[in-house]
Order: C-alpha cells, then sequence, then structure tokens
C-alpha cells in the first residue's frame, strides 16, 4: 500500500513507520521537517498540517491507499485532511485517546464506555465521531499512558529521575490509584495489525499493556528496571488538595484509576502485547535514559523539596 503518515519522526510514528516499511508498504511522510525521517530515502511532504490551505496544496495530487493521522488533537486538525481525501482512500487510522472516557466507579474503560464531554481530549472524540458521520472507513486506536524509548512525555523518565539519584518518590493519595501503561512498540505493532483489516472498519480499539499496576508498583517497577531493589525506594504519600502548584505539575500521572480493557484489540487484530511492564521499563531506561545521559542532566526537583518539606 502507499501509505500518508501523519508526523512520523516523533515517538509512534518512529516506530510505526519502521514497522510499515519493513512490511513492504510505501511510507510517504507529513511533517514540519523539524526532524529526520526514521528511515532513509523516504518520501517527506512537508508543511503545517494546521494549514488547511497548505494540506491542500501540497496533498491535493497526491493518492494513498490509507492514511494514519498520529498527530491530529482537535477536529480541526483532521477535518481538512479527512475532507480532502473522503472517498480516496480505504483506510483512515485515527490516533485517539483512552482519555475521552468518562470517569467511572466501573472499570476497566470498554470501548463503549460513555464519554466525558468536558475532557482535555474532547477533541479526539469530537474527531471521531466526525469521520463516522462522514462515512470514512476509519479506525480509532485509543492508547492508555504510552511509555518506551523517545517518549517525550515525561512519565516513566519522571519516576527513573529520582531513583537514579536515590531521592524519596511523591507519591499523591495513598500510592493504591490503579493505572496503566503501553509500550510504544506494542502500540505501533497494533496499528499496523488494523490496516487493511475489514473487521477495524468504523471500530475503536483501546491499546494499551494487558495488566494493570498501581502507583506505588509502578514506582517499584521503574526502580527493578533500573537495577535497584523495589523495596530499597523511598515512597513518600501526600494529599494533594493541601499544595498550590499552580500549573506545575508534581506528578505525570492524573490522580484517579484509568486503566482500559485491551480484549478487543486482542481478538479482533490478533495482536498480543509484546512487553510486559518490567521488560518494557528497562527497554525505556537502557536505551533511552540512559543512552541519551538523562541521569546525568540537571532536573529541578523543587516541587519534591516543597512537598517533602511538607511531610516532615
Amino acid at each position: 500500500m502507499r501509505i500518508l503518515m501523519m508526523g512520523g519522526t516523533r515517538f509512534i510514528g518512529v516506530y510505526l513507520t519502521k514497522i510499515l516499511v519493513e512490511q513492504g508498504h510505501e511510507v510517504v511522510l507529513f511533517n514540519r521537517g523539524n526532524k529526520p525521517a526514521p528511515v532513509a530515502d523516504l518520501q517527506q511532504i512537508h508543511g503545517d498540517r494546521k494549514d488547511a490551505q497548505v494540506l491542500t496544496d501540497k496533498l491535493s495530487n497526491e493518492s494513498f491507499d490509507a492514511i494514519f493521522d498520529n498527530n491530529g488533537r482537535e477536529l480541526s486538525d483532521t477535518q481538512p485532511l479527512a475532507d480532502l481525501f473522503k472517498g480516496k482512500v480505504k483506510h483512515f487510522i485515527y490516533m485517539s485517546s483512552a482519555g475521552v472516557y468518562l470517569k467511572s466507579d466501573r472499570l476497566p474503560h470498554r470501548e463503549g464506555d460513555e464519554i466525558d464531554p468536558k475532557s482535555r481530549h474532547k477533541g479526539k472524540n469530537h474527531t471521531e465521531n466526525y469521520l463516522a458521520d462522514a462515512g470514512l472507513p476509519f479506525t480509532a486506536i485509543r492508547p492508555t499512558y504510552i511509555y518506551g524509548p523517545q517518549n517525550y512525555n515525561p512519565l516513566e523518565a519522571w519516576f527513573f529521575d529520582r531513583i537514579t539519584r536515590d531521592r524519596p518518590i511523591p507519591i499523591p493519595g495513598n500510592g493504591l490509584h490503579i493505572t496503566q501503561l503501553g509500550h510504544c512498540y506494542d502500540l505501533a505493532n497494533a496499528m499496523a495489525a488494523v490496516l487493511g483489516n475489514e473487521k477495524a472498519i468504523a471500530e475503536i480499539y483501546n491499546v494499551s499493556g494487558d495488566r494493570y499496576v498501581t502507583f506505588d508498583g509502578l514506582a517499584r517497577a521503574c526502580a527493578a528496571a533500573a537495577g535497584k531493589s523495589p523495596d530499597a525506594v523511598k515512597l513518600v504519600h501526600y494529599d494533594p488538595k493541601q499544595f498550590d502548584f499552580g500549573k506545575r505539575k508534581a506528578f505525570p500521572l492524573r490522580v484517579q484509576h484509568f486503566f482500559a480493557d485491551v480484549q478487543k484489540a486482542k481478538s479482533e487484530l490478533n495482536w498480543m502485547p509484546q512487553f510486559d511492564l518490567i521488560s518494557g521499563l528497562k527497554d525505556s531506561f537502557q536505551n533511552d535514559y540512559l543512552a541519551t545521559g538523562a541521569d546525568k542532566a540537571e532536573v529541578d526537583f523543587s516541587l519534591d523539596d516543597e512537598i517533602l518539606k511538607a511531610m516532615g
């Protein structure tokens, strides 16, 4: 297939591009040209996707069998692209988010669960609805937290920063909130499994790791991945409501239970996560955190110090 990849030079797009090329597909990247392509000799089309006129000028004479939209956040990001290729592509695969689900007492989240109209990811759901209403042959992917090498969100690195420097780890609440992480390679493999799959047309799939973990458990898993004793990590629990951090972020995860059922993806896409949490975190620690020298970089621990001081 000739495939248009929106982005393709950061994190998930890097993994997905490599997988698709290995499978023999012709991949064309559309991005701003700020980073090199992950595979040599790929065609790249440079432009700002948020400018609808640029999209039209750059892509109207191009033809593709499928499109991966990895970085559309709001409907306004994706609608011009969808309108341009409506009736012209066999598959439009959209990267949504499990963050669209309404907070609930009933977990894990499943694909038909109620949506939070006030979610900061509501633009993702607006886009899903638009693709469905427009009659595009779409599939939407809803990951939970994504981790792994090249992660540009400070998720596992937040824990590694403290573990490698033998610092206490401040965790909001009692440490028993349950969350879920999915490795970037597993997510990319699930997306590749969607491509051309008739069962996946007009469907939505949660994609993540198939086990859940508490905040305390995640901290200990990060310690194990970094070669430290999980039992030696000092965890400090605090009530976040007692602090006014403003817009500063004291913890990299939302303080609530947040995990999704991935059974539908496993059964319909013939997909299985290859990384468990420890092996995935080791991959991230060794091939990204240490490889980039992050263990020796300066880190601002001022929020930690504020919490630790208040906790005595």
